[in-house]
C-alpha cells in the first residue's frame, strides 16, 4: 500500500518540474535576430522556360510511340535556367543564376536565402529571368518598404500572380 508522503513528494516533483519548463519557455530571452539588424528572405521555386521549341510531331512519329505515350508535340525536357537579382537602395543583395533540378533538368528552380539588413526605410527592387533572353529581365517590381528592428521580410514569386510578391 502507497504511504501519502510518496503522493506529497511526487507531486512536489512534478510542481518542480513543471515551474522548470514554464521558467524556461520564456526565460533567457532568444532572438535570432540582432536588435539592430532586419533580416530580407528570398524564398521561391520556380520553373523556367523550356531549352528550346516545341515542334509538331508527324502522323508516322505518333503511330511508332506506345498508345500511351501519343502526343503530338515533341518538346525539349530541359529548362533554362533562372536569373535572380535582389536589389535595395540600388546596392546588388543577392544575383544567382538558379540551374533547374531534377535529372534531366526539367523541374523546379529554387532558392532561400536571407540577408541581414539595418531596418528603416528602403527601396527594394527584385528582379527575374526565366527566358532565353540575354539582356533585361521578365519579371521586376520595386517597392518602397519600411522594416521594423528584428522583422522578418520575405520575398516570393509567384508567376501566376503577375511575379514578386512583397
Amino acid at each position: 500500500m502507497m504511504r501519502p508522503q510518496y503522493f506529497i513528494g511526487q507531486a512536489i516533483l512534478y510542481a518542480l518540474f513543471a515551474g522548470g519548463v514554464g521558467y524556461l519557455s520564456t526565460s533567457p530571452v532568444y532572438s535570432p535576430i540582432e536588435p539592430d539588424q532586419a533580416v530580407i528572405k528570398l524564398s521561391f521555386s520556380h520553373v523556367g522556360k523550356r531549352t528550346g521549341e516545341c515542334r509538331p510531331m508527324s502522323p508516322q512519329e505518333i503511330a511508332q510511340l506506345p498508345p500511351n505515350m501519343r502526343h503530338t508535340l515533341d518538346c525539349p525536357r530541359g529548362r533554362l535556367p533562372v536569373l535572380v537579382e535582389l536589389e535595395m537602395d540600388g546596392e546588388l543583395l543577392i544575383r544567382r543564376s538558379l540551374q533547374a533540378s531534377g535529372l534531366s533538368h526539367d523541374r523546379a528552380s529554387s532558392i532561400y536565402q536571407k540577408v541581414r539588413v539595418p531596418p528603416g526605410h528602403h527601396r527594394l527592387t527584385a528582379r527575374l529571368r526565366d527566358s532565353a533572353r540575354t539582356e533585361g529581365f521578365d519579371y521586376e517590381r520595386s517597392a518602397e518598404i519600411t522594416l521594423a528592428p528584428q522583422q522578418n521580410f520575405v520575398v516570393d514569386f509567384h508567376a501566376e500572380n503577375g511575379g514578386f510578391v512583397f
